[in-house]
């Protein structure tokens, strides 16, 4: 009985040793080939960041140089100015002139990473964050500002706006470490299936003996192999992982855009917030309204991309029927009518003409 039970594990070990032996190499080799596709685009989604920080740098040393020292100027006001300069002179204006041909390359990554949508939400947690600070007291902390608004941006966070950048690149840091064992695991494996193999060895006979000697150190070799090719995947990732580091990319574009908000606070006189600023005036500049505009479509259509994604029931074509010739019969009932833009026109006002009756 006992004798059976030890057969049994061994066919299984045996066998669990042939599969592993056969699919450990592919799985390292596939595990290799997405850690390095991963890698790539976490980092160049992080680096995306960095574009936009660079270009609102830019424009900020542009205002202080071309600033007058008398002048007064509100923080929150300057801040979104060349906020939504920044984003509108990047992709609004770009898309109309096209005149440089990286313009043409860049534009399907906007679309496929989300920078506009990315952009867009930058501008908008910023002015949130900024609009309620005070001179007079203590300094903002305008590092931690900056590191909420990129760690919080859905679009920046995330590879594709899908899945999460952090957990992704806390898998890449541990890979290499995971081919290491996956190697030294397939070696041992394959000196587990090469062993029995030397119980059938006969010392009486030289030649059986030296054929089975040479079969177990080819197999033992081949197993070697494994652990040389986890080493290898190990340090080809490890140095991947270091040239393509988010997290370094990540503390440069915090510095530079807490950079850029620290230099425009000292600036700056004053933090108000005027609520009366027209959509467009023939007294404000037509760039500062076009970006504006540009910035807060954009957000809505990602809002409608996002719910188009999330709807699981739409309503049912009788129910629509229902609902549009309910508000037909209403419209009827009122006096109102229905153009061809849809939307319902209202009845005609009554008008007194002074006897207390209708206008003619």
């Amino acid at each position: 009985m006992d004798a059976g039970k030890i057969g049994l594990i061994e066919s299984i070990v045996k066998d669990y040793a042939v599969v592993i032996k056969a699919m450990l190499l592919p799985s390292l080799l596939i595990a290799f080939t997405v850690g390095c596709a991963l890698r790539i685009l976490v980092y160049y989604t992080v680096k995306r960041n960095e574009w936009f920080a660079i270009e609102f740098e830019k424009r900020m040393k542009k205002f202080i140089e071309s600033d007058v020292p008398t002048d007064k100027h509100s923080f929150y006001v300057t801040v979104k100015r060349l906020m939504e300069k920044t984003y509108y002179e990047l992709f609004e204006v770009r898309a109309i002139m096209r005149r440089r041909k990286l313009d043409y390359v860049m534009a399907p990554g906007d679309r496929l990473f989300l920078i506009q949508a990315g952009s867009a939400f930058l501008v908008k947690d910023t002015l949130r964050q900024i609009r309620f600070l005070r001179y007079g007291g203590e300094r903002p902390r305008f590092v931690e500002i900056s590191k909420t608004v990129f760690q919080n941006n859905p679009c920046f966070n995330r590879v594709f706006g899908i899945f999460p950048a952090a957990p992704l690149n806390d898998m890449l840091n541990v890979l290499p470490g995971l081919f290491i064992v996956g190697g030294i695991f397939g070696t041992f494996m394959g000196i587990m299936k090469a062993l029995p193999e030397l119980t059938g060895m006969d010392l009486t006979n030289t030649e059986v003996t030296k054929a089975t000697m040479d079969g177990f150190l080819t197999r033992l070799s081949f197993s070697m192999a494994a652990s040389a090719v986890g080493i290898f995947l190990s340090v080809v990732m490890t140095m991947l992982n270091t040239f393509l580091n988010p997290e370094r990319i990540f503390v440069e574009v915090v510095n530079r855009f807490e950079y850029s908000l620290e230099f425009l606070w000292q600036r700056c006189d004053m933090n108000t917030v005027p609520e009366d600023i027209p959509h467009f005036d023939e007294n404000r500049d037509a760039i500062e309204a076009l970006a504006e505009y540009s910035v807060a479509q954009e957000i809505a259509k990602h809002h409608q991309r996002v719910e188009k994604l999330t709807e699981t029931k739409p309503v049912s074509d009788a129910v629509h029927q229902t609902a549009q010739q309910m508000m037909l019969n209403k419209m009827a009932a009122s006096g109102a009518t229905l153009p061809k833009s849809g939307v319902p026109t209202p009845p005609p006002p009554k008008r007194d003409d002074g006897t207390g009756g209708q206008a003619a």
